[in-house]
């Protein structure tokens, strides 16, 4: 017998269609019987085919459903298996359950966000990212975002690190750093976990010698790996530089210790990864 049992015929789902777009972005686009169309982003960096995968199981389970019960359709998806959460399923969910609240509020006539509760300001101040995979050339990159208007910029901070690296690295670091910051620019530091708890001591001890550059907005991005709470933690009573990680966090029982020990300051859960809007 169906889990689902009431389904209104203008919202059941007939169509899943999945669209890959180069080099890294994947969509998901939703129809449902009265042509209501939804689209949502299922992006996982370096595993596209493995969410397209996913997608397509989801896919399967959940044509016919209604479109409107989006609590009943996540909950089935992620619960009623016996392997569950990871980046890549929840990935595939976050599209899904993204391109359900589109529908739900393209048929109601209002914006996603007044359903969630509506604005909290009118406001917000944002930050540019400058740089690739490796920060090479970070200050021309944030001369191209001041030139565009932004007063915040996040940088790399630095390629791999060894567990015990040279003093040089540090050095190398703070360099960036204050060079980007004459720009006379707010400064938001992303290590991508690339440099190991001893290093990550060090390094956020040389940063806090230059508090200038994070007193204003400034802040060091998952210094190590965000699967390593308690060494996060530890990080976290050693420097006064807030902390920030959620960028692979997939649920909020993934954030649940960290925040249990007061180990960070800035949530950051990925949208498109976390079968958001709400973040569960």
């Amino acid at each position: 017998m169906s889990l689902q049992t009431t389904t209104s015929h203008l919202s059941a789902i007939t169509k899943v269609e999945v669209f890959r777009v180069p080099p890294r972005w994947l969509f998901v686009r939703v129809e449902v019987a009265d042509g209501t169309v939804g689209w949502g982003e299922g992006t996982l960096e370096g595993h596209t085919e493995a969410v397209e995968g996913a997608f397509l199981e989801l896919k399967e389970r959940f044509m016919g459903w209604d479109a409107d019960n989006i609590e009943d359709i996540w909950s089935h998806a992620y619960r009623a298996r016996f392997y569950r959460g990871g980046e890549v399923l929840m990935s595939a969910l976050a599209g899904l359950d993204i391109a359900l609240w589109d529908i739900k509020g393209k048929r109601l006539g209002v914006p996603i966000w007044q359903l969630l509760g509506g604005k909290v300001r009118d406001r917000c101040k944002v930050y540019g990212w400058i740089g690739g995979d490796k920060p090479n050339d970070v200050v021309n990159g944030a001369r191209a975002r001041k030139e565009q208007g932004f007063t915040a910029v996040k940088m790399n901070g630095t390629e791999s690190v060894a567990w015990i690296d040279s003093p040089a690295v540090l050095e190398a670091t703070i360099e960036r750093v204050a060079a980007v910051k004459a720009l006379g620019l707010d400064v938001g530091i992303d290590f991508h976990g690339r440099v190991h708890k001893g290093m990550a001591k060090q390094l956020a001890r040389r940063l806090e010698e230059h508090q200038p550059l994070f007193i204003e907005g400034s802040r060091c991005e998952e210094p190590l790996l965000p699967t390593q709470a308690e060494e996060i933690a530890d990080l976290s009573q050693m420097t006064t530089c807030p902390i920030a990680l959620g960028e692979r966090l997939m649920t909020r029982w993934d954030f649940r210790p960290y925040l249990e020990r007061r180990a960070i300051d800035i949530a950051q859960p990925d949208v498109s990864k976390r079968a958001e809007p709400k973040l569960r």
